[in-house]
């Protein structure tokens, strides 16, 4: 399980990381693993629509038990079943590095979407923020 202070710690550091490494201004959310949820905040600067960026990257990670890399090589290799597991879930996954794992133990407890600069480094963002709450991070 993560905790409302994990998720806070998580999106943190991944800012923090962006501005570190001169990213472009992030958003990032952190779902627990029934995909609800736990933390969201977007950077002044980038644009409303990232909610639904970030989720989606999340969303794809913790629904499928595969990180956004994985997806995106799924994708490449399988197009028509991404394209048909992305309906099963509502048009909701985005099959992209920059969704990421939360692990523990192990055991998949959630995960962290990132999105507004390009897509390994908001997944490095990601990473980031996990480790420094404590958890491990599967990019």
């Amino acid at each position: 399980m993560i905790s409302l202070e994990q998720a806070r710690t998580m999106i943190a550091v991944a800012r923090q990381t962006g501005r570190d490494m001169g990213l472009k201004p992030l958003s990032v959310v952190v779902l627990d693993a029934g995909g609800h949820v736990l933390a969201f905040e977007r950077e002044d600067g980038a644009a409303p629509g990232r909610f639904e960026i970030a989720q989606g990257k999340a969303y794809g990670a913790v629904m499928l038990g595969m990180p956004g890399s994985a997806q995106m090589a799924r994708a490449e290799a399988q197009a028509y079943f991404m394209a048909a597991l992305n309906g099963v879930y509502g048009g909701k996954v985005i099959p992209v590095p920059g969704g990421v794992l939360v692990m523990e133990g192990g055991t998949v407890v959630g995960a962290v979407g990132v999105t507004g600069d390009t897509s390994d480094n908001d997944a490095a963002a990601a990473v980031a923020g996990i480790e420094a709450a404590g958890l491990e991070a599967s990019a």
